[in-house]
């Protein structure tokens, strides 16, 4: 048992590592596409399914509550907890329209969105992107597995160089951290000066 425990921190700090090489400029672009929308007045939403739309509320909570900085409240709404909407959309239209009926009704152009998939492949994620690129929302897609169709899809992809679901879902949840950390230190140096 303490060797499959030690196994699996290794197997987590492996893909942060490997990580850390290659997605920090990826990462930094990300959060400033946040930032930029954020400084402009508009907001954040995101999506997915499962471990993934935990993801999603999470890093929302963090920007409408707090990171780590005491500052205003960010607007970031997750598409994955108003269950009246989810279940009438899928009702009415079909699990596949969950998201992009409410990106449809909640965006605005210049607002982002921030699509998680750990296989790149979901296909409500996939239909909240395109309608998210119609009305001129930014997108940025976390996946594993190479990306799926999600990496062509969104303006910047940050692809978790894993195949298996713990490992991606470890890594998007310490991308959202960083987005949030760098998000704050940026908008709180801005309050502070003015």
């Amino acid at each position: 048992m303490l060797d499959a425990i030690r196994q699996q921190f290794l197997a987590s700090a492996a893909v942060q590592q490997e990580a850390a090489r290659t997605l920090a400029e990826p990462v930094a672009a990300a959060a400033e596409k946040v930032i930029a929308a954020l400084r402009a007045g508009r907001k954040v939403l995101l999506c997915g399914n499962g471990g993934s739309a935990a993801d999603a509320q999470h890093i929302a909570a963090e920007l409408v509550g707090r990171y780590a900085r005491e500052r205003r409240g960010l607007p970031a709404v997750a598409l994955t907890t108003d269950t009246s909407a989810l279940t009438a959309i899928g009702n009415d239209y079909g699990f596949d329209r969950i998201f992009a009926r409410q990106v449809e009704a909640l965006a605005q152009a210049g607002d982002v969105l921030i699509a998680i998939s750990t296989s790149g492949n979901s296909p409500n994620v996939l239909q909240a992107v395109e309608t998210a690129r119609q009305l001129g929302v930014g997108t940025i897609g976390l996946a594993g597995r190479g990306g799926g169709a999600l990496r062509a899809l969104v303006d910047l992809c940050l692809v978790a160089p894993h195949e298996e679901t713990a490992r991606i879902q470890e890594l998007h949840i310490t991308i959202g951290h960083i987005l949030c950390d760098l998000v704050e230190a940026a908008l709180v140096s801005e309050e502070g000066a003015g």
